[in-house]
């Protein structure tokens, strides 16, 4: 293992050696080593794929290892399940929600924990104030207790997320990728917050592809690749470069790829007067083909109706033509019309971009079931060659085609959505927020992948919470701000000063 060994005065609080676990022939951890001490932000670092989510969860108690020990205090720790994990103090909020949509937020957040009465009822006042002291103490963003889950946004989830965590009091804290799904601002406050858990004594484990929130509030690092631990440092030991390139296991000579302009004249999206609900309001904008379009701005201006408009899943009123011809889409299955179409990468790459329980073949193909279907027959040979082209294109890293699609890493689950985006032919391609929750590299080849799909003719809008994301891939980037667009930047304007003056302070003629 390269890097420092931790060595100090304080007892570690978690010691891990030797972790192995394997899922068939697939191995998610082989020797992983791993240790932390309380009072400190201890960031975990790796490719998706490379063990992190398996180590995180049998540390949680939601998988049991195969091999190696962990101590917790000193005394050895392998817990049954969460609730055993849970009784020794370890709690963790994952990237992927385990909310219920039909609850309240108080529900959700004691579920299964809910203060009872002497009758063994759920105490409905006491659950009401302990929610609200839980809210108060730790500053949470403004969120109503008696809410139904369901209405929320993907970020109110994430901090519905957060509190449940903490309803736990747990010493030991582990926090995956939840700044992912976060405006600026409650990223911001999730930040303070880690340090001020650390301040308390708790040890946090904190895992983030964002690399200036692990400089922001880290005190030291382990990086996995592959299932083992390659190295660890204090973080301030150790520069950027040096910690990408011990992820990936080779030297990232760019994140972004050149962008040479491959658009055309050809309008392949054209919207007018475009409003939805009191989010959307007069939109107007066109997208060219071979176009990478960006939208901007800060979070909750319209940026989500937009995207959830022009895919059909929301009512909308205005124009659209997709090249050249006024189209009505009223719904996703009139969106997906074939190479004339429009397809989407969604927010929620889980809850709505992906059948869990269903294999990677079937999440690839079932949209476009028909592709395989002569007279009635489906041909398994001609699905099963697509299949393997798309996987072998997109680099999905999978066992086999059957292997279920809840098991694959963060990443390549999103390359499972651009493949099955790319199957339906669509030449207009909607990505909302594409690279969240994804490592350095599949970052780099989403990137990749956008600039080159521009350069067969495609038409791509492009929205992400990640403003330098929009300067170095977009050609042309579009602000909005209450529900409008503010300002359409081109060439030296697209910069992140630009976009946030365009968002913030002033109306720039589109």
């Amino acid at each position: 293992m390269s890097g420092e060994l931790f060595e100090g005065a304080c007892m570690d609080l978690v010691t891990v050696n030797g972790l192995s676990k394997r899922y068939g022939g697939i191995v998610a951890l082989s020797e992983a080593t791993f240790s932390a001490r309380a009072g400190e932000v201890h960031a975990l670092l790796g490719e998706n794929g490379a063990g992190k989510s398996t180590f995180i969860q049998i540390l949680s108690g939601a998988v049991q290892h195969d091999g190696g020990s962990i101590l917790v205090d000193g005394q050895d720790y392998r817990p049954a399940n969460p609730d055993a994990a849970q009784a020794r103090g370890i709690a963790a909020v994952f990237q992927e929600l385990s909310l219920i949509p039909d609850l309240s937020v108080e529900q959700n957040i004691w579920f299964r924990h809910e203060p009872r009465t002497w009758l063994g009822t759920v105490n409905r006042t006491e659950m009401r104030r302990k929610t609200l002291a839980l809210l108060e103490k730790y500053n949470f963003p403004a969120l109503r207790p008696d809410q139904e889950l369901r209405r929320l946004t993907l970020a109110e989830r994430q901090i519905v997320e957060i509190a449940k965590g903490l309803a736990k009091d747990p010493r030991i804290l582990i926090l995956d990728e939840a700044t992912s799904a976060l405006p600026a601002r409650e990223a911001e406050w999730l930040l303070n917050l880690t340090r001020q858990l650390a301040a308390e004594g708790r040890l946090v484990i904190f895992i983030s592809h964002r690399m200036a929130e692990v400089r922001a509030i880290a005190d030291r690092l382990t990086i996995f690749r592959n299932g083992s631990t390659v190295a660890a440092h204090e973080a301030d030991a150790v520069s950027d470069n040096e910690i990408v390139t011990q992820m990936i296991g080779r030297h990232l000579d760019r994140l972004y790829p050149e962008r040479v302009s491959t658009a055309t004249d050809r309008i392949a999206l054209g919207v007018k007067g475009f409003s939805s609900g009191s989010r959307l309001s007069g939109v107007d904008f066109a997208l060219r083909e071979g176009e990478v379009l960006g939208v901007g701005g800060l979070q909750g201006h319209g940026q989500r109706e937009l995207f959830q408009a022009l895919f059909g899943a929301t009512k909308a009123s205005g124009s659209i033509e997709l090249w050249g011809k006024p189209v009505s889409i009223g719904n996703p299955r009139q969106a997906l019309t074939g190479k004339d179409g429009i397809a989407l990468v969604p927010e929620d790459r889980r809850g709505q971009g992906l059948l869990l329980t269903k294999s990677v073949r079937e999440n690839l193909t079932l949209s476009v079931i028909k592709r395989f279907t002569e007279n009635g027959l489906l041909s398994r040979q001609k699905e099963a060659a697509l299949v393997k082209e798309m996987v072998d294109f997109l680099r999905i890293k999978a066992g086999t085609s059957e292997q279920l699609a809840g098991t694959l890493s963060g990443g390549n689950q999103q390359k499972v959505i651009f493949g099955k985006m790319l199957l339906t032919q669509a030449r207009v391609l909607l990505l909302y927020d594409p690279t969240r929750g994804v490592d350095v590299g599949t970052k780099g080849e989403i990137f990749q992948l956008m600039r080159d799909l521009a350069a067969k003719g495609y038409a791509i809008l492009f929205h992400s919470s990640d403003m330098s994301e929009l300067v170095h891939v977009a050609d042309r980037v579009l602000v909005m701000r209450n529900g409008r667009i503010a300002a359409t930047l081109e060439g030296d304007h697209i910069s992140e000063e630009e976009i946030l003056r365009a968002a913030m302070l002033e109306t720039r003629a589109a």
